[in-house]
């Protein structure tokens, strides 16, 4: 956990996938910048895999590791950059399904009242969380036996 001028913070960094289901977990410290999990969060990147993300993630050594990887990276363009990649405003709508795996996360109390103290077990809690979300997800597709 990192200190601040607010106490102890940490920021969860997550992939999730089109249901809004987590696929890949980090936490940081909440003082670091937003980028600073990209690495470890994007090495399972497919070829042809469209990566939607804000203006935070766009940094040269991201886009290179996205496109490294064959994938597509759909980032708003910064106000001070020259030439801007190309966006897709359409396609970036779709981004909304992170803050959707958020809120659902937000609703399991020991991670929204940031109960533990310990940076693996809090980490343990959210993992707990995103599996609750996996089974939550298949549950409404399980066919019913009598």
């Amino acid at each position: 956990m990192g200190r601040s001028r607010g106490g102890l913070t940490s920021k969860i960094d997550a992939v999730v996938d089109a249901r809004s289901r987590p696929i890949r977990l980090a936490l940081t410290q909440g003082q670091t910048r937003d980028s600073q999990a990209t690495g470890q969060l994007l090495e399972f990147l497919d070829e042809g895999c469209v990566l939607l993300s804000d203006k935070a993630y766009h940094a040269d050594d991201i886009r290179a590791q996205i496109e490294e990887a064959g994938a597509i990276a759909n980032f708003p363009p910064k106000a001070n950059l020259r030439a801007s990649p190309p966006f897709d405003a359409v396609l970036y709508k779709q981004r909304n399904l992170i803050e959707r795996f958020f809120n659902k996360i937000k609703h399991f109390w020991r991670i929204a009242a940031h109960c533990e103290k310990r940076v693996s077990n809090y980490l343990a809690m959210i993992k707990r969380a995103a599996i609750r979300i996996w089974l939550r997800n298949d549950e409404s597709t399980a066919v019913a036996m009598s």
